[in-house]
């Protein structure tokens, strides 16, 4: 059913929601009645820095028209900058005033888990999501739904319908690792040392990699993934210090703790440091690298695949055609990859919404109208996008990023079967190393577990702190004596109460895996 535009508020008051995800009739019964005689506005809080061109604004009025139609709602967005984003997000959620609705949330990165433990997220029941969410309860399976649960009760709706690869890794230019010697590109991180040292020797005013200082949690672990078979464990400590062996998925273990890598590493970051892969004071370090890694100022950048395949590699071909961007995956000496927990990306709804059963009437349709999906993820056709023949999407004459591009930062509730694909995207290079993820991945374990850390959190904070005092140095080899510091740092791991950490989490894996039999 097609509702016409204007209709007064007062008349949806009994209506079905004729617009709810797509108008489908089975939708329409699922729904029921709900009254929506009062037009609310829906807060989404998620995290970036808030643009300031006034584009997103412009698709908020055509969304919002949209919404008010479909459901009487319109949606404001609210910005966490990424500047200490993690504690300023979970201090506007404490606030607990009714500021926000719907919330962006991870149970990897933005402490999913904890909130819903501190009562900051609202229990969603199966009665509440079938009637205010209908396509989204749909199109989520039982086991998903399951993943989304804590203490029998679900929290969270998963991003559970989206391919992507977040794997961290090193983007580097095939066309100067050719000339480098490595013929076949960069595949372990020999090689990508020996890349490093021909950039220094034989591009001296090119930085070999730039780095702002703030990826260390990154190279570090990876250095571990790449040389072992660690799989780390989320929800527990942003560090990635613990975790389990593909070898041995029953026994809790912390490669910052024990075993070779770790030294290893820091023996090679040492390395790193005195051939000058990045500037003598890269602890303090602000520089853009990315934007010089364009520029050709730099020889390397540092993130995920996705990144990689729809960003870097079509950017490197415009401004440094030939370049042939690689990537040096972190896992790929071992073949050691695990497909990331759905719930990477997940929308909560915050307990002291005034409007709940709204809020998730605009999330499913964010979520599954597609007219509202487009608008929201791409912004409007003409302005930030067009179509081009075969169905994707390009940038119109005179399009740029600062002037027309908007910002919604939307990673929860993405959905394959709603995208179209960015014309510049380098979906040739996607579907290659896709394809050998697939043949070595192996699916995240512990998706189920929801780890209990309430009595190890004071060692969980020391532990950090350690973490904070130790690993910079390690990361960037600003030690003297990297076999010394290591043990100092596991020295001082332990006195922060480390070993009481992996034995509560063996006691709860343990526990999990029984109740498995």
């Amino acid at each position: 059913m097609k509702k016409i535009r204007g209709v007064l508020a007062s008349a949806l008051s009994v209506l079905v929601i004729a617009g709810l995800a797509g108008c489908g009739g089975k939708s329409k019964e699922a729904a029921g009645k709900v009254d929506m005689s009062q037009h609310v506005v829906i807060t989404y809080m998620t995290t970036g820095n808030k643009p300031e061109n006034g584009a997103t604004e412009e698709m908020l009025k055509k969304l919002n028209a949209v919404l008010t139609e479909k459901c009487n709602a319109e949606l404001a967005i609210y910005y966490i900058p990424w500047t200490d984003y993690l504690t300023n997000y979970n201090l506007t959620l404490a606030q607990m005033d009714g500021s926000v609705d719907l919330v962006g949330t991870a149970s990897d990165w933005l402490d999913a888990w904890k909130n819903a433990k501190t009562g900051a997220f609202l229990p969603l029941s199966e009665d509440m999501l079938k009637k205010y969410a209908p396509k989204t309860w749909a199109s989520v399976s039982k086991e998903h739904w399951d993943m989304c649960k804590m203490n029998g009760q679900i929290y969270l709706m998963p991003e559970d319908n989206y391919a992507q690869w977040i794997n961290h890794g090193f983007m580097y230019r095939g066309d100067w690792a050719k000339e480098a010697g490595l013929a076949n590109g960069v595949h372990s991180w020999e090689d990508l040392t020996k890349y490093f040292e021909w950039v220094r020797k034989a591009k001296p005013n090119v930085t070999p990699w730039d780095s702002d200082g703030a990826s260390s949690t990154y190279h570090g672990e990876g250095y571990i993934e790449s040389k072992s078979d660690y799989v780390p464990l989320d929800g527990i400590s942003s560090f990635l210090m613990f975790g389990v062996r593909r070898s041995n998925l029953n026994k809790i273990y912390s490669p910052f703790l024990e075993g070779d890598e770790l030294v290893e590493y820091a023996k090679l970051m040492k390395k790193w440091d005195e051939i000058g892969v990045w500037k003598k004071d890269v602890l303090n370090n602000t520089s853009d690298n990315r934007a010089e890694f364009y520029l050709g100022q730099t020889a390397a950048d540092q993130h995920h695949t996705q990144t990689w395949y729809t960003t870097v590699r079509p950017e490197m071909d415009k401004r440094q055609p030939g370049s042939d961007v690689g990537f040096f995956w972190f896992g790929e000496e071992s073949g050691n990859i695990t497909t990331m927990t759905i719930t990477h990306g997940a929308m909560a709804l915050s307990a002291a919404s005034k409007h709940p059963e709204r809020a998730l009437m605009v999330y499913d349709l964010l979520r599954n109208d597609k007219e509202c999906y487009d608008l929201f993820n791409y912004g409007i056709e003409g302005k930030q996008y067009v179509l081009t023949e075969n169905g994707y999407r390009d940038r119109p004459k005179g399009y740029t990023d600062e002037k027309d591009g908007i910002t919604t930062d939307y990673w929860w509730g993405r959905n394959d079967n709603l995208e179209i694909r960015d014309a510049r995207g380098a979906w040739d290079k996607f579907a290659e190393i896709s394809r050998i993820y697939d043949k070595a991945k192996i699916d995240y374990p512990y998706g189920q577990i929801v780890w209990n850390v309430d009595g190890i959190n004071s060692q969980l904070a020391n532990i950090s702190d350690v973490w904070s005092n130790y690993m910079a140095r390690i990361c960037y080899g600003k030690m003297d004596d990297p076999v010394a510091y290591v043990a100092q740092f596991r020295d001082a791991l332990k006195k922060a109460g480390i070993d009481d950490v992996i034995v509560e989490l063996q006691k709860q894996l343990d526990d999990f895996n029984a109740q498995k039999k």
